[in-house]
């Protein structure tokens, strides 16, 4: 099974935000990048399948697949970890999370589901996914 990071997207208000400032980052840097400052011990597991889980406004709500994972040496002299990511942003099923510094380690297990429909992708506001689940709905 792969392994997948979890990282805090701050700034950001949604799913259609993330995407709004992704796609305004690619007109002038055509791959999609984070950089962190510690580079993942288990990069090979992370890069065989695995994905970067965002948490926004206190969910996981969205996924990118790491294509690759390397360091680079920043202008402060500082090393620093690069992620490349696919560019497709891949909703997923609400999943509350406390906030953190950095990134963490998801186990496959632990992952939440994506979140498609025949109608295509949905992003309810917490409260409103808290309501279809406690009803069954979600």
């Amino acid at each position: 099974m792969p392994l997948h990071l979890i990282k805090m997207c701050v700034g950001i208000n949604d799913v259609d935000h993330l995407r709004a400032v992704r796609a305004k980052r690619r007109e002038t840097q055509p791959d999609c990048l984070v950089r962190t400052r510690n580079l993942p011990k288990r990069a090979d597991e992370l890069v065989d399948g695995g994905s970067l889980y965002w948490v926004i406004r206190g969910y996981i709500r969205a996924r990118q697949r790491v294509l690759d994972i390397f360091s680079e040496q920043g202008e402060d002299g500082q090393r620093r970890c690069v992620l490349r990511l696919d560019h497709e942003i891949v909703p997923t099923a609400l999943q509350p999370r406390q906030p953190f510094q950095g990134w963490r380690y998801l186990e496959h297990a632990d992952i939440p589901p994506d979140a498609r429909t025949s109608e295509g992708d949905y992003d309810f506001p917490p409260e409103m996914a808290r309501e279809l689940r406690e009803l069954g709905l979600l």
